[in-house]
C-alpha cells in the first residue's frame, strides 16, 4: 500500500467504481460508436462504415495478452498507463480532422487506440475483481454498469453533439481532455489493491527472450499474410469464380481461426495441461487451460460467442441509421436526454434483480428484452422507409415530423433500457466463470469471445443494410440472436 492514503471518501467503491468504469466505457464509445457518425458525416460509404467493426478486433484478441496484466505490475499501474495513452491519441485525432485525408488517418489512429483501450478494459475489470469480494461485486454490479452506460452515452450524446454542431476537432479534443482529467484524478486518489508479482521491467525482459519474440513475430506475420491474401488479386479472382467466397473476409477468417484454436484446446486440454503444468513458470498457458477446464465448456463457448451478435450488428449501424433518417442533429439530445436515464434505470434494475432473484431466474427474460430492441428498430425503419429514401445523402434532410421523432426517441430509449438489463446479466455471468488466480485474464477471455460474434456480425452489417435496407438488416440481427437464447437452456447458470 502507498504511504500516503487518499481520503476515506475517495477510497470508497462508490467513487472509484464509477470513475474507472466511466473511463472504460468512454473510449469504447468514441472508437466504436462516435467514429461511425464522424465517418458517415464526412461522406464515407455504408460499406466502409460497416468495416469500422475492424476496430473491435482488439477486444476479441485481448485474451492473448490478458495474462500479462495478471502477472506483471499492478492493475492500477496498467490502468493509469493506458488512460494516459488514450488521452494523447484522442488529442492527436483532433489535430488530424482538418486534413483532407482525415477519415483514413483517424481510422488508422483509432485502430491503434483500440488495442490500448482493450488493454485498459482488462486492467479495470481485473482491478474491480481484485479490490472487491464476491458479495461486493454483486452489490456494485448495477452501479458499474450504470457508469459504463453513462460513459457510452456521453460519447454518443455529448461528443457527437459537439462534433455535429461545432466541429469534430473540438469533439475529439474534448474527449482527450476528459480522459486526461480522469487519468490525473486516478493517479492521485485511486487506492492500490494488490502487491505486484513482477514489474513492467520484468515483462519487457520476457519479451526480450528470443523464443517470445519469435512467437510474437510468427503471430504477426500470420495475421499479415491472411490480411494481404484476402486483399490480393488472386483471392478476388476466386471470388468471381465462387461468389460465396465474398462472405469469407479477413475478420471472419481471424474469427474462424480463433474458434478452431479454442476447439482444439477444448479437445486436447488434458494433454496440454499435463505438459504445461510441468513448467511452474507457465502462467500464460495455465491462464487459458484453467478457463477451458469448466463444465460443458463447449456450450459455454458457443453461448458466449453468439449471445451479443445481434446487439453488435445493431450498434454498428444505428448511428448511420440516424444520419440517413435525417435526425443527426437530434441524435445528441435523444441519446443524452432519453437514452441516458433509460440506460441508468436498466442497469440499476438489472443489478437489483440479480441480487434479489439470482442470475439463473433473470438472465433469459433480460436477454429476450435486449434482443427485442432489434425488432423495434426493424419496425421503425419499415415505417419510415420513405424518409430514409429521401434523406440518405441529402444536404438538407427533410424533417420527419414531431410524432415520428418521438417514436424514434422511444425506440432508442427502449434499446438503452434493455441494453442495461442485458449488460448486467452478461457481466455477472462472465464474473461467475472467472477463477480468482487469473481474474483479469479470464474476464478478458470471456469478454473477448463475447465480442467475437459481434465483429463477424458487425462487419457484415453495412453490406446487409445496402442489400436488404435497414429494416432487413435489423430483422437479420434479431434472427442471429435466437440461437444463444436457445442455448441458454443447457448452459450452466448457477
Amino acid at each position: 500500500m502507498p504511504e500516503t492514503q487518499p481520503p476515506a471518501l475517495l477510497k470508497k467503491p462508490h467513487i472509484w467504481c464509477f470513475s474507472t468504469y466511466f473511463a472504460e466505457g468512454f473510449p469504447f464509445s468514441i472508437i466504436r460508436s462516435v467514429s461511425t457518425v464522424f465517418f458517415r458525416d464526412r461522406g464515407v460509404s455504408l460499406e466502409a462504415v460497416g468495416l469500422t467493426t475492424f476496430f473491435g478486433l482488439p477486444w476479441i484478441l485481448k485474451f492473448f495478452w490478458g495474462p500479462l496484466v495478471d502477472e506483471f505490475a499492478s492493475k492500477r499501474r496498467w490502468l493509469l498507463a493506458m488512460q494516459t495513452t488514450l488521452a494523447v491519441l484522442l488529442g492527436a485525432a483532433a489535430f488530424l480532422v482538418p486534413l483532407p485525408a482525415a477519415p483514413r488517418l483517424v481510422a488508422i489512429l483509432f485502430f491503434a487506440g483500440a488495442f490500448v483501450a482493450a488493454t485498459h478494459d482488462i486492467a479495470i475489470d481485473g482491478y474491480y475483481l481484485a479490490a472487491l469480494d464476491k458479495s461486493e461485486q454483486t452489490k456494485f454490479l448495477g452501479y458499474r454498469v450504470m457508469a459504463y452506460r453513462v460513459a457510452m452515452l456521453t460519447g454518443t450524446g455529448v461528443i457527437v453533439t459537439i462534433g455535429t454542431a461545432f466541429s469534430w476537432a473540438a469533439a475529439f479534443l474534448a474527449a482527450g481532455l476528459l480522459l486526461g482529467l480522469l487519468a490525473a484524478t486516478h493517479s492521485l486518489f485511486l487506492p492500490e489493491c494488490e502487491t505486484e508479482q513482477h514489474s513492467f521491467k520484468d515483462m519487457f525482459g520476457l519479451f526480450a527472450r528470443s523464443r517470445v519474440l519469435l512467437n510474437i513475430g510468427l503471430a504477426v506475420s500470420l495475421v499479415a499474410v491472411i490480411y494481404f491474401f484476402f486483399n490480393s488479386a488472386l483471392y478476388r479472382g476466386w471470388e468471381k469464380a465462387a461468389p460465396v467466397l465474398k462472405e469469407l473476409n479477413f475478420p471472419r477468417a481471424i474469427g474462424l481461426g480463433l474458434l478452431l484454436g479454442l476447439a482444439l484446446m477444448a479437445a486436447f486440454r488434458k494433454q496440454l495441461a499435463a505438459r504445461l503444468t510441468r513448467d511452474p513458470e507457465s502462467f500464460y498457458g495455465r491462464a487459458f487451460l484453467t478457463f477451458m477446464d469448466q463444465e460443458k465448456i463447449g456450450l459455454v463457448l458457443a453461448f458466449i460467442i453468439l449471445v451479443r451478435s445481434g446487439e453488435f450488428m445493431v450498434s454498428s449501424m444505428v448511428s448511420a441509421f440516424a444520419v440517413d433518417l435525417g435526425i443527426k442533429n437530434h441524435y445528441g439530445w435523444i441519446a443524452g436526454g432519453i437514452g441516458l436515464p433509460a440506460s441508468i434505470a436498466g442497469a440499476l434494475i438489472g443489478g437489483w434483480a440479480i441480487s434479489r432473484f439470482g442470475l439463473k431466474r433473470v438472465i433469459w427474460p433480460f436477454l429476450l428484452a435486449q434482443n427485442l430492441t432489434n425488432v423495434a428498430y426493424m419496425l421503425l425503419a419499415k415505417g419510415l422507409a420513405h424518409y430514409l429514401a429521401a434523406n440518405t445523402g441529402a444536404v438538407q434532410p427533410a424533417f420527419i415530423g414531431a410524432g415520428n421523432l418521438a417514436l424514434a426517441a422511444g425506440v432508442h430509449g427502449f434499446d438503452q433500457f434493455a441494453s442495461g438489463l442485458g449488460t448486467a446479466v452478461l457481466t455477472t455471468y462472465l464474473m461467475r466463470i472467472c477463477k480468482m488466480e487469473f481474474k483479469a485474464a479470464h474476464f478478458a477471455i470471456g469478454s473477448g469471445l463475447m465480442s467475437l460474434g459481434g465483429v463477424v456480425a458487425g462487419v457484415s452489417s453495412g453490406f446487409i443494410a445496402s442489400w436488404l435496407g435497414y429494416s432487413g438488416m435489423f430483422l437479420v440481427s434479431f434472427l442471429i440472436s435466437v440461437p444463444a437464447m436457445i442455448l441458454l437452456f443447457w448452459v450452466p447458470r448457477d
